[in-house]
């Protein structure tokens, strides 16, 4: 098993997340799977009954960042309180993310979206600071599903 960092985000799969670590290394350059761990034989513990083939612990890198996930049955969901940003260099970046993650129609606002997996993410430019600055800048972001960088710039 790999070594953890300090602090390094955790996602808790359904039943999904091999599918999900393939998923992510695909979208993000400089990814990979580091390890998977499935469950032990189900006859050991009650936790582990349906869970034969399943991942009890998923080690990933995504552009330089480790992440740890898991396949833990329903008992929790993904939320929109928690998300990951990613920083594009320009237009065409954020449209190829976008493209690749956003899943949900109806979550999407102000640059956010939500996989197919329920997972959230902030798909902005990486001046976002800049681009709202100004009021007007602010309110034109409020009205914007995905970010238009020049939408923003001509606000």
């Amino acid at each position: 098993m790999a070594e953890l960092l300090p602090i390094q985000p955790c996602l808790w799969f359904h039943d999904s997340a091999r599918e999900a670590m393939e998923y992510y290394v695909d979208v993000f350059p400089n990814s990979r799977i580091n390890s998977v761990v499935e469950y032990p034989d189900e006859e050991l513990n009650e936790h582990f009954v349906g869970m034969a083939g399943k991942i009890i612990n998923g080690q990933f890198t995504l552009n330089g960042v480790d992440f740890t996930c898991l396949d833990g049955g329903p008992a929790f969901t993904f939320n929109e309180s928690i998300s990951f940003v990613v920083s594009c260099a320009n237009q065409a970046e954020i449209d190829l993310y976008w493209s690749k993650l956003s899943h949900v129609p109806e979550s999407e606002q102000c640059g956010w979206c939500k996989d197919r997996f329920g997972v959230s993410w902030q798909i902005i430019p990486g001046n976002m600071g800049e681009l709202t600055r100004r009021p007007e800048q602010i309110a034109v972001m409020m009205g914007q599903k995905k970010v238009v960088i020049a939408e923003l710039e001509n606000a």
